[in-house]
């Protein structure tokens, strides 16, 4: 008994080693190169994708991958990048792809591999901290993935290490994901919401409200999160009882 938990440690401290050393592998020749850097500039980002000819599209769709899993970028610099060179619908939809596919992997990584490879990738206070939001708060995930200032990539790992199951998670992220995706893709064009004249008392509206929803989100998720959670009790009931009938 002892000799197979042995066996089952010295398995899973195997497999980390192997992720931790991708990792920093993948980290390393990117700032080496000097891609790091370009996928910070929009600017640098599209010419970059350019130059790749047909290739561009599979890259952009793991860059878009490798942001949620991997590197800590911020997703609406390669979303704008993207609607630049294939426009906001083609964009949306290769960036879809890559952050679901990503998202899952970070998801399988927390379930699978437990606290010690969520806290090397992302560190034990963040891990902490986002352990005990989403342990409280599991239905708010969803307003969580909506609102831009929730770190999405975290939390898709936190989310891992959590009771939620594959089913939820992956709902979440249907649900959300191309909310989110398709409105940094179409809004940062400038087409439907210009940078002059009305578009920028529209864009100041969007912006307060934004920051109004963040703020009730942050102050209000435990009450948020009861109001959810009696919602989903009341339909698991009248579910119950329309099968009874």
């Amino acid at each position: 008994m002892k000799f197979s938990r042995k066996k089952k440690l010295l398995r899973s401290l195997i497999v980390l080693f192997v992720i931790a050393l991708f990792l920093a592998l993948t980290y390393f020749i990117l700032v080496w190169t000097g891609l790091y850097e370009k996928f910070n500039s929009v600017e640098k980002l599209k010419n970059l994708i350019l130059g790749l000819g047909l290739w561009g599209r599979i890259v952009y769709v793991c860059f878009q991958f490798l942001q949620v899993t991997i590197l800590p970028l911020p997703s609406p610099i390669i979303i704008i990048a993207g609607s630049l060179i294939y426009g906001p619908f083609q964009a949306g939809l290769l960036s879809l792809a890559g952050i679901l596919l990503g998202s899952a992997f970070a998801f399988f990584l927390g379930k699978v591999f437990g606290v010690k490879i969520v806290r090397f990738m992302i560190g034990k206070e963040a891990q902490e901290k986002w352990s005990k939001t989403l342990g409280d708060c599991k239905y708010s995930f969803v307003i969580m993935m909506l609102l831009p200032c929730f770190p999405d990539d975290i939390l898709c790992l936190v989310a891992g290490l959590t009771d939620m199951s594959w089913t939820f998670f992956m709902l979440t992220q249907f649900i959300a994901r191309p909310i989110g995706i398709f409105s940094v893709s179409y809004l940062s064009s400038g087409e439907v919401i210009p940078y002059h004249g009305w578009g920028l008392a529209v864009w100041a509206v969007i912006i307060i409200v934004s920051i109004i929803l963040i703020y009730l989100a942050g102050k209000y998720n435990k009450e948020i999160e009861k109001f959810i959670n009696k919602l989903f009790k009341k339909n698991k009931k009248e579910n119950k009882n329309s099968k009874k009938i």
